[in-house]
């Protein structure tokens, strides 16, 4: 029934027994075969259905929390003893300035362990990465903190806090970042992006009219077009843009700081599994010398 299980969780996810097929790489005539197998198995349905639409009823959203638990439970008996001896594939997702600065060290670390691990590095922004964990097609994420609350599925670890800064091209004089920030063109963060969300709100804030310029999702992106003389950019001081020495002044925001808060976030069942638990060490001792962060929902 562990296939059929998957299949069922499939479902739900996606919301159709033919998106479900879609993404797990059966025929929707399969999955219909395998949930009929599942129902008949429990002695009861699981989906209302109408023509070709099917809905979970009551019995069908009372067992998605079981399945999963099963599911956990059934991943957990094939854990080896020794992490040593651990053979398989760990999906991380990341956002870029996360790939280039911390990840790589993060690894090192984690490998030396588990050498037999086979890490899967997802790149993306914050959002589709939260998609990506919510929906259990990687395993674990490491992103900027979304301004809303996760489902509570998903849980949510702080492990740094960024401080936003004003770049300027070397050219440039003043040190005061509400006038530079009025009075030359402004390279955005993107406003779609939760980091840019939070550019847009200081904004707000201080009821700061910036002049329209370029608006880019990749801080490296962004710190080059500044570096090109065209504008100023308020960023968090992340990634290996600070660890190559960019040629352009950074001013501090003051009192008026704010930050962008990376968290890494996986599922409230996968928590107690070795290697989820081995790579937050490792992300820990990479950080802080081992210790841990501050845990939140």
């Amino acid at each position: 029934m562990i296939r059929e299980l998957k299949t069922f969780l499939a479902i739900v996810r996606c919301g159709s027994f033919a998106a479900a097929g879609n993404q797990i790489g059966l025929t929707q005539s399969a999955v219909s075969a395998q949930i009929r197998n599942l129902e008949d198995a429990l002695g009861m349905r699981l989906f209302d259905r109408t023509g070709r639409s099917a809905h979970l009823n009551a019995a069908g959203l009372r067992s998605v929390p079981l399945a999963e638990q099963i599911l956990d439970t059934f991943a957990l008996m094939g854990q080896p003893e020794s992490l040593s001896e651990y053979r398989g594939e760990l999906r991380i997702g990341a956002i870029a300035t996360v790939q280039t600065g911390l990840l790589p060290r993060v690894l090192l670390r984690l490998l030396r362990e588990a050498p037999g691990v086979a890490p899967k590095l997802v790149p993306g922004v914050s959002l589709n990465l939260l998609s990506q964990v919510d929906a259990g097609d990687i395993d674990l994420a490491v992103m900027i903190r979304p301004p809303f609350a996760l489902p509570k599925e998903l849980h949510a670890e702080l492990i740094q806090k960024e401080p936003f800064v004003l770049i300027a091209p070397l050219n440039i004089e003043g040190d005061d970042p509400f006038k530079l920030l009025v009075e030359h063109p402004f390279v955005r963060y993107d406003r779609s992006s939760f980091g840019g969300r939070q550019v847009s709100h200081f904004l707000r804030k201080h009821n700061l009219d910036v002049r329209p310029g370029l608006e880019l999702d990749e801080l490296d992106a962004i710190v080059k077009m500044v570096e090109s003389g065209l504008g100023v950019a308020l960023v968090p001081t992340a990634g290996l843009w600070l660890e190559r020495a960019p040629t352009v002044r950074i001013i501090s925001l003051g009192s008026a700081t704010f930050y962008r808060e990376l968290v890494l976030v996986s599922r409230h069942s996968a928590q107690r599994l070795p290697l989820h638990q081995l790579f937050r060490r490792s992300l820990w001792e990479e950080l802080s010398g081992g210790e841990p962060g501050i845990d939140e929902q």
